[in-house]
């Protein structure tokens, strides 16, 4: 299976970026590579769906965090966004979610229109901060979904908070931040010596972010997904002329986050876990010669190696796990592939213990 990552600087986006389309997340190579995105448009949201209740929660003393209310009836299910996202991210994933879940979504603090404090990012805390949310709004026993770098929350609370959960469901998200793969010299020299066109991807140019539907177009012919334009809204700020604007979260909250991220430990989970993978998004590049073809060949062992060490480590979660390979997927799985993780999304919520 040929990978096709890419290495790229955006002046749209608040860090660098490795967009994976094999099967994991790149999230903080060296405190400042995220995981990115690459694949097709999702669909819009139906023009029935109810009207979100946004509202916030006091986590500590003048700390407020938004949480999204989509509706919806049965299992509670809580929805947690990656680097860089807010929970608008899911505006138009979660209410076809709501078909058979009651959906919220929580806005860590330092993203859109959270607090941003200057400390309070790590993992333990981020994980505190989902556990207030539940205390306070008295959402019961519900399925935490969580995308990318939100694994950190997911594994804190289902290691230490089972008995306040039902499951646990990792999108994408069960890259282990002690063994990432941004941090060995010796895969970063594997990567620099992919071809050109798998690493370099131009950014948007002004006439791209004159607008957020511009900036949403260029994604697209990007071979991103394109993102909610409330998301967009939510995390960058607008220009007096209507363009849109530098990101509203610090490079300092990312590094925080970063290095408040500890060594994946799932022995104590006790809940059912689902973890979904994508696979394969785009079109594979074609090498030109046997020096790229063996260049590729040797990257893709690497990044084999540790995917399948992360999920080897998840088996340990004596709950037990169920992981899910989605073919032609994007690291942004709700937006490429919705019907996908609607489908066994529904599966894992149906075959939980009644609440």
């Amino acid at each position: 299976m040929t990978s096709a990552w890419k290495l790229r600087e955006s002046p749209r986006r608040t860090h660098h970026q490795l967009a994976p389309r094999k099967s994991f997340d790149i999230r903080f190579l060296l405190l400042f590579l995220a995981a990115g995105a690459s694949g097709c448009t999702q669909k819009p949201a139906s023009p029935q769906a109810p009207t979100p209740r946004v509202q916030f929660v006091t986590v500590e003393p003048e700390i407020r965090l938004e949480v999204i209310d989509w509706g919806g009836t049965g299992r509670n299910v809580v929805l947690l966004a990656g680097s860089g996202n807010s929970a608008h991210i899911f505006d138009e994933f979660a209410p076809k979610l709501a078909a058979f879940s009651h959906v919220y979504g929580i806005t860590r603090r330092g993203y859109g229109a959270s607090s941003h404090p200057e400390s309070g990012y790590s993992e333990q805390r981020l994980a505190a901060d989902v556990l207030g949310v539940l205390d306070q709004l008295k959402i019961a026993a519900p399925v935490l979904v969580g995308h990318s770098m939100a694994g950190e929350e997911l594994t804190r609370l289902g290691a230490e908070h089972s008995d306040r959960l039902a499951g646990l469901v990792y999108i994408d998200a069960a890259s282990d931040p002690s063994d990432w793969p941004g941090s060995s010299p010796e895969y970063i020299a594997l990567y620099s010596k992919l071809p050109a066109p798998m690493r370099d991807h131009p950014g948007p140019s002004p006439s791209d972010t004159k607008s957020f539907q511009a900036y949403r177009e260029w994604q697209t012919r990007s071979g991103e997904v394109a993102f909610p334009e409330s998301e967009l809204r939510s995390v960058y700020t607008t220009n007096a002329d209507g363009s849109m604007g530098r990101h509203k979260t610090d490079g300092n909250i990312h590094r925080a986050i970063g290095e408040g991220a500890e060594k994946r430990d799932y022995s104590k989970i006790r809940v059912p876990v689902l973890a979904l993978f994508p696979v394969s998004s785009g079109k594979p590049y074609q090498p030109r010669n046997a020096q790229e073809r063996a260049a590729i060949a040797e990257f893709d062992t690497a990044t084999d190696a540790y995917v399948n060490r992360w999920k080897k480590n998840l088996q340990s979660a004596p709950g037990g796990v169920r992981v899910v390979n989605i073919p032609k997927a994007n690291h942004y799985m709700f937006l490429s592939n919705p019907d996908d993780l609607l489908r066994e999304l529904r599966t894992f919520i149906a075959g939980l213990p009644k609440s």
